[in-house]
């Protein structure tokens, strides 16, 4: 896992939390706590910092990471604002993931393991994502399409009736967007 993400979760569980739960997360975890966004880092310290919150919090693992995509995506859009600019609702800008988007993050950090995107439009403001990744991190890319329509201003719905942690090949996420002044 490049480092890039544990310097977001650091920042997204300081913001809600402060700094003193970030260091008791460190340290239940056993983690270093030592990142630089270009280093690479095992899965398992990421997977470790989710369990740490997940057992402070008593909330289900998945749920810890759904919670952190989505307030990571404010944090990348600040970050990489050339992704974000050229669209104007979520669906185009989701559907630049396998083309633009991470191409580029693989640019940027060499060794980067990015999921893969299946897509299928099934209505104007409905997508299909079939989401595939050895890591199995499903919630994460579940709580960043749901960062992704607040920053476009807009609310996303999404069911998955297919999970690879129910044991299906791959996940798919039916995802239905609309104005969230709705």
């Amino acid at each position: 896992m490049k480092g890039i993400i544990f310097i977001l979760l650091e920042k997204v569980v300081i913001e809600a939390h402060g700094e003193g739960v970030w260091d008791a997360l460190l340290e239940k975890s056993g983690a270093s706590g030592t990142y630089t966004s270009l280093g690479s880092y095992p899965d398992e310290e990421l997977l470790g910092l989710v369990a740490a919150a997940s057992e402070a919090t008593g909330r289900p693992q998945g749920e810890i990471l759904t919670w952190f995509g989505r307030k990571a995506m404010p944090l990348l859009r600040e970050r990489y604002p050339d992704f974000f600019t050229r669209h104007q609702q979520t669906i185009p800008f989701i559907l630049t993931l396998n083309e633009i988007i991470h191409p580029e993050v693989r640019k940027l950090y060499p060794g980067a393991e990015a999921p893969d995107f299946g897509f299928r439009r099934s209505g104007p403001n409905e997508l299909e994502l079939e989401y595939r990744s050895k890591k199995k991190m499903c919630a994460l890319a579940e709580g960043l399409i749901h960062g992704a329509a607040d920053v476009f201003g807009e609310k996303a719905v999404i069911e998955q009736p297919r999970c690879m942690h129910r044991g299906d090949e791959s996940c798919l996420m039916v995802c239905r967007f609309e104005s969230a002044a709705s």
